[in-house]
């Protein structure tokens, strides 16, 4: 079986949203939308769920997931703590409702949300990813598989050199690991 790397299941980043770190909310989303409306549905099996952050030199300086928007959508996210860590504890949907009453989650109307969409800059709630989140477009897909499961990730950044040149999706990786898996003799 021929070695499979990186650069086989990338996405190029042409391919992908992207945003300016002074973009809204609101361009993001919508960049999200023409990136998945633009998908090659022979290549790609999955939409893509999030927009890359570019600064001012067009380096790409940030994430924004499908979660970074909803949080973004209420700032008051921000007070309830780690929500990477509580979101993994396992608490019951009592306690989750009693965070939503005593920290008054969502209490302004829904209406109110094209207002934030247009308000918010993306600078303000990306994610920047960290030094794990990145892979070398010529690294094998195993190497691939273990940095997404260690560091429990949706994506890694693909570089060639010092440049990023795309993103590596969890979803494809499945998917490719799922193909192989099917023409295995077991």
């Amino acid at each position: 079986m021929k070695t499979i790397t990186v650069k086989d299941l990338v996405v190029p980043l042409e391919e992908y949203a992207t945003v300016s770190d002074d973009a809204t909310l609101f361009d993001a989303v919508t960049a999200l939308e023409e990136a998945q409306e633009a998908l090659d549905r022979e290549r790609y099996l999955y939409l893509h769920r999030a927009v890359l952050v570019y600064d001012k030199n067009k380096k790409i300086v940030g994430k924004i997931s499908q979660l970074d928007v909803l949080r973004a959508l209420e700032p008051k996210y921000e007070n309830v703590g780690d929500l990477e860590r509580l979101s993994r504890a396992g608490f019951s949907p009592s306690f989750l409702q009693t965070m939503l009453k005593q920290e008054a989650l969502w209490e302004n109307p829904l209406k109110d949300i094209c207002i934030k969409a247009a308000s918010f800059r993306v600078k303000t709630f990306m994610y920047t990813p960290t030094e794990g989140e990145y892979i070398s477009e010529d690294a094998a897909l195993e190497e691939a598989v273990h940095l997404l499961v260690m560091g429990d990730h949706h994506s890694l950044l693909v570089t060639r050199g010092e440049e990023i040149v795309g993103i590596l999706r969890l979803t494809d990786v499945f998917a490719e690991m799922f193909h192989l898996m099917k023409i295995c003799a077991i």
